[in-house]
């Protein structure tokens, strides 16, 4: 669990990178495009990564029911 943490701490780190810096503005065309593209690949594997771990949340709530108070 702590290695897909890291993981994706890693992916958010990179991608907040490539944001940077694409809005620098300073970038070569091909250079812009091809960050673009992997900004989209990470956004898309943390996407998948937050969705995996809300479904795994909801099953745990659903299984455990009363037992967790919301605050």
């Amino acid at each position: 669990m702590a290695a897909k943490h890291a993981d994706f701490e890693k992916k958010m780190q990179k991608l907040e990178k490539i944001v940077q810096d694409l809005e620098k503005g300073d970038l070569s065309l091909e250079k812009g495009v091809k960050l673009f593209k992997e900004g989209l690949e990470l956004t898309k594997s943390c996407r998948e990564q937050l969705e995996k771990a809300k479904h795994e949340l909801s099953i745990f709530k659903e299984s455990h029911g009363d037992e967790i108070v919301e605050s």
